[in-house]
């Protein structure tokens, strides 16, 4: 039988409109002689609409972006619907959302709550990996190396401003980066070389996030690799982003098309050793599942800093992670049913937990 996949996309987020991007790719992805495929978008006003099953990839996101009365997310579950509507109810639901209120674990913890296989990381994860503050304290705990940081919340900011930048320019100076905790995609980042740049990326930062984190600037070349599996994960090759300007912004991602991508990147052997360890370790230090996207920074003296994990990769044609996997093996179609596949071993052996005394 055909696995009944919703694909759940859009979102309140600022990265709205990259979640579409990422459904549109990987709608055209799918192998329908395995799944049946539903659309479920999320307006950016935060309303559920739950369209028909999809006949063939569409080839526009207008065509995802649909119209209609909104409905609530428990007709998604098959233990809160009448048995006789059971069959229309979704099997596993991919989330392919980015940003807040999606990849930060608030989805996660709904579809737990509601009992649905989903694929991806679990709430813990999702929210960690979506808190880049809360992410970089969990990597220093596991001895994972990075960039220097520190970070701010509004209030603190708008208490003593003077004394915010103050305390960047002692602890990272300049050049330094400039972005919101929670948010991915690039958006709202910014890249300091002195105090009137500093103080406008605050401000952009701050309305995008009620935090902010600082980070020193790292001169080395920017490695990706791809993570994948639940207790078991196993690694991609790396690839390494060439941006045209001076670091890969949301225009070099989603806009442009001309960013150089290198896959694989060339690097020893030792080198890749090293970046697959931090990978994994970063992946289990967050109690990872499904998978992850990690990016590094490798310096010409062969060291390694790991920036960030992108618990939701994108989908789009220009994004890293199935273009990592493709070169690894792995096509995008068997990408998403390994996804799918990982989602059901996850939520399976979720179901063998006992919950009473």
């Amino acid at each position: 039988m055909k696995i009944k996949l919703g694909l759940l996309y859009g979102g309140k987020s600022a990265e709205h409109q990259v979640s579409l991007q990422t459904a549109l790719a990987v709608n055209k992805a799918l192998d329908r002689t395995k799944f049946d495929v539903y659309p479920i978008y999320i307006t950016e006003q935060g309303q559920w609409i739950k369209g028909e099953r999809l006949e063939g990839p569409v080839e526009n996101v207008a065509a995802l972006q649909m119209k209609a009365d909104a409905v609530s997310p428990l007709v998604l579950s098959k233990e809160m619907v009448p048995a006789e509507a059971a069959e229309e109810t979704i099997d596993v639901v991919f989330p392919l959302l980015h940003g807040p209120n999606g990849e930060d674990g608030t989805v996660q913890g709904m579809l737990e709550l509601m009992n649905i296989p989903y694929v991806g990381n679990g709430v813990l994860a999702s929210a960690a990996g979506m808190d880049k503050v809360i992410m970089k304290n969990i990597f220093a705990q596991a001895g994972l190396p990075q960039a220097n940081y520190t970070w701010f919340v509004r209030r603190e900011w708008e208490k003593d401003r003077t004394a915010a930048y103050e305390k960047v320019e002692k602890e990272l100076g300049y050049p330094c980066f400039v972005k919101p905790a929670n948010l991915g995609s690039s958006v709202g980042i910014n890249k300091c070389k002195n105090r009137e740049e500093l103080e406008a990326a605050f401000e952009e930062a701050f309305q995008f996030d009620r935090k902010i984190i600082i980070e020193e600037n790292i001169v080395g070349r920017e490695i990706e690799i791809g993570v994948l599996g639940n207790d078991e994960p196993r690694c991609s090759v790396v690839g390494e982003i060439v941006p045209k300007k001076e670091f890969y912004d949301y225009k070099a991602k989603y806009m442009d098309g001309d960013t150089g991508l290198i896959i694989p990147a060339e690097i020893t052997a030792a080198e890749y050793e090293m970046i697959h360890d931090y990978a994994i370790r970063a992946f289990k230090a967050l109690d990872g599942a499904g998978l992850t996207r990690a990016d590094f920074f490798l310096t010409k003296e062969g060291q390694v800093y790991i920036n960030e994990v992108n618990t939701m990769p994108g989908f789009t044609p220009f994004s890293m992670f199935p273009l990592l996997w493709q070169h690894a093996g792995v096509s995008y179609p068997e990408l998403i049913q390994e996804l799918v596949r990982l989602a059901i071993e996850r939520h399976e052996e979720k179901q063998t937990i006992k919950y009473t005394m």
